[in-house]
This record gives C-alpha cells, sequence and structure tokens, in this order.
C-alpha cells in the first residue's frame, strides 16, 4: 500500500496543475473595446424608420466562477442616434443598453482562448426628440424600455502573462413600440450586430 502513495502523489499533482495554474490569474477579467453597432432598422410601422450605425467605446467585467465559465457584463454611456424616415432626419433619442451573458471558454489556460455566450439586454431609451413639423403631424411617442436576447462569440488573444488582445461579435434583440397620438402603430426593431476590438486585463 506504501508503494503506491507515490505514484498517487504524482496522479494528483498533475489533476491539480492546470486549475493552479488557471488560478494564479485571478478571476476577474476586464476589457475596454472599441465597438461598431449595425442596426437592422426592421419597421413594420410603414414610416421606414431607420437609425445611424456608429462606432463608440465600452468597457466589461468578466467574472470566472471557473476555469470554462464566466459571466461578462457589457457597459457604456447613453449612444446618440439621429432617427430617419425613408432617409430624411425626423429626430434623435439616445439609448443605454448593458447586457450581461454567461460564457463558455473552450481553451482557458491556451494563448487562444475562443468562447461563446448568450444573455440578456436591456435598453432604456432617452431623449427622444422630434421633429416640430413631424411632432405636430403624428404625435408620436415610442415605449422607453427593451428587453432581448444576446448572443456571442469571441477569443481572447494572450500578448503577455494577464493581458489579452480580444476580438468579439453580439447579435442583440432591441426593439421599440412606436406609437402616434397614443396609439401603436407597431415595432422599430433595431436588432443589431455589435463587432468590437480591444484590450483585456486579468486580475
Amino acid at each position: 500500500m506504501f508503494k503506491k502513495i507515490p505514484a498517487l502523489t504524482a496522479v494528483l499533482a498533475v489533476a491539480l496543475a492546470a486549475p493552479l495554474a488557471q488560478a494564479d490569474e485571478g478571476p476577474l477579467l476586464v476589457r475596454v473595446r472599441a465597438l461598431h453597432l449595425d442596426s437592422a432598422n426592421k419597421d413594420s410601422t410603414g414610416l421606414g424608420l431607420s437609425i445611424n450605425n456608429k462606432t463608440f467605446p465600452e468597457v466589461d467585467f468578466s467574472y470566472f466562477f471557473a476555469p470554462n465559465i464566466a459571466a461578462e457584463l457589457i457597459l457604456t454611456y447613453p449612444q446618440k442616434h439621429k432617427l430617419y424616415s425613408n432617409g430624411s432626419e425626423i429626430g434623435s433619442l439616445k439609448h443605454l443598453p448593458p447586457t450581461l451573458t454567461l460564457q463558455y471558454h473552450f481553451n482557458p489556460a491556451g494563448a487562444v482562448r475562443p468562447y461563446v455566450g448568450a444573455g440578456l439586454n436591456y435598453t432604456n431609451f432617452s431623449s427622444v426628440e422630434f421633429a416640430p413639423a413631424v411632432q405636430t403631424a403624428l404625435k408620436p411617442s415610442i415605449k422607453r424600455n427593451s428587453w432581448g436576447l444576446a448572443w456571442q462569440i469571441g477569443t481572447d488573444i494572450e500578448l503577455t502573462k494577464g493581458t489579452y488582445l480580444n476580438f468579439d461579435l453580439k447579435k442583440v434583440n432591441l426593439d421599440t413600440t412606436v406609437y402616434s397620438a397614443g396609439t401603436s402603430v407597431g415595432k422599430f426593431k433595431v436588432n443589431p450586430t455589435l463587432a468590437s476590438v480591444g484590450l483585456g486585463w486579468r486580475f
């Protein structure tokens, strides 16, 4: 029995080596990214509604509950968009879209670490303004809150210990109900594709 102890010790050491190496990095990953929003602009109101695409900064925080499992919270400040009807500018609005996803990381100890994720987006619309002629003719308004699913794929590439280059692609369900004089006239679906690149630091 005692002759087996060195062998069992060696097996245990190998089994614990990978988790210990992962634990050395710490559970928190903070990224700063440049994000490009490309809107699907699907409109059922008959007004041909659309918003402009734009690129803006965002920051996200990922917490690793296990080497392969993390939760990511994506944050930014309220983004202003111009609102168009059949290509003509009719107003503007701001939206704040925090998103929370649960991720699976396929190669958590490697130099290249791909992942997939799914979760929930909440968007708040604010500072909604319409041109005076539009306001007088249609008395428009929109629903100010949106909940929708979000999906993502991405990868972290290790540059130095604890520092990563990140590429990320998300699809988000984001829409609002449009009203005229208090009556619903249809839905405007932004449903953006979000492509981002940035740097991350593991703590």
